[in-house]
């Protein structure tokens, strides 16, 4: 074995390669699955107890000296065919590649963060599987409350049998992690993905986005609510756009209201849009109940907020005219590209 290391080495150091083809073929020779040192290896299977120590060194240092060689000559030739500077045809046209499209749903979500960062509200997250208590009994949801059932949340099943895990049907959860992990006063908007149990339409979907908002301090009052959202209203879709509150139920929230506002596509008028009737509704919203504060650690005798939740699809749908839910998840460009010109 000793005498093939040495003439397997003395070929080694003489190799030169002045192309590619003949790297590769030196390769398969000696580094290949089938080459001269997998055999060395197979040969060492033989050697007796005594010299394996000994040669086991001997042909390991020989495999390295192999491929440094290797990569040597390889990095010399470098790491594709040389183009001589005669071989380039200035005039020729470039190769065209087609550019991506930011999302419609990604617009308008960032548009609605920037609106509200400008009125101090900073952006919190939360996990997107959340446990019964997050999701709904620390929101006040009663256990036979209709968004318990199957029919509407999607539930995930634990190993002993139990189903108190959930994907997540609504960002107010990050609402109840944020008022458990700090104390008032809290103004932060929640954007993220959630998950209903619903069949697929041009007007459902069993995932959507939502912008939830909450703000938590003494002396929070409805009025505060209603301006707040009034003047997100007018910074979205302009000044001459009509708001009215009107009243509503939400666990969560007491008093409760939806919003509405004129149609931004009839302008009021009438169109199969707002059902004819000039309003759409985009958002819920209501103060806090105390019954959450409490849930979460805060004392209700002394702080008081609102919150609100609204979805991004709809958002869309009235700055875009968009009537169909499920383009927004099929990630075809040219509906994309109607949106925006930008590069990403």
């Amino acid at each position: 074995m000793q005498s093939k290391i040495d003439q397997y080495t003395e070929e080694i150091k003489a190799f030169t390669a002045a192309k590619a083809d003949e790297l590769e073929v030196f390769r398969i020779k000696f580094l290949g699955t089938k080459g001269l040192i997998k055999d060395l290896f197979e040969e060492f299977k033989t050697v007796g107890p005594e010299e394996k120590r000994t040669f086991g060194k001997v042909l390991n240092q020989f495999k390295q000296f192999a491929e440094g060689r290797y990569n040597e000559i390889k990095e010399s030739l470098g790491s594709g065919p040389q183009v001589k500077e005669s071989d380039i045809d200035l005039t020729l046209p470039g190769d065209g590649f087609e550019v991506g499209s930011r999302h419609p749903l990604s617009l308008v979500r960032n548009e609605i963060i920037d609106i509200f960062k400008r009125l101090g509200f900073v952006v919190a997250e939360g996990p997107e599987i959340e446990d019964d208590w997050h999701n709904f009994s620390a929101l006040n949801f009663p256990q036979e409350h209709p968004a318990r059932d199957m029919q509407d949340t999607f539930f995930i099943r634990k190993g002993d049998g139990t189903d108190d895990i959930a994907l997540r049907t609504h960002t107010s959860s990050v609402q109840v992690r944020m008022m458990e992990n700090g104390k008032p006063p809290f103004r932060a908007i929640m954007p993220g993905r959630v998950y209903r149990n619903e069949a697929i339409s041009a007007r459902a979907h069993c995932f959507f986005h939502q912008v939830e908002g909450l703000y938590v301090d003494e002396n929070v009052s409805f009025s505060d609510l209603k301006q707040t959202l009034y003047h997100f209203v007018q910074e979205l879709y302009g000044e001459g756009t009509k708001v009215r509150f009107r009243p509503s139920y939400f666990p969560f929230t007491e008093p409760s209201a939806e919003m509405d506002i004129s149609c931004t596509i009839c302008k009021g008028s009438g169109c199969n849009m707002c059902k004819y009737s000039g309003w759409v509704e985009i958002l819920g919203c209501g103060m806090v109940d105390p019954n959450v504060l409490e849930n979460c650690g805060i004392d209700s005798k002394k702080y008081t907020g609102f919150a609100f939740g609204m979805g991004i699809e709809r958002i869309t749908n009235l700055k875009y005219v968009i009537r169909d839910l499920r383009l927004f998840s099929e990630n075809d460009v040219r509906f994309l590209k109607q949106f925006t010109t930008d590069i990403i």
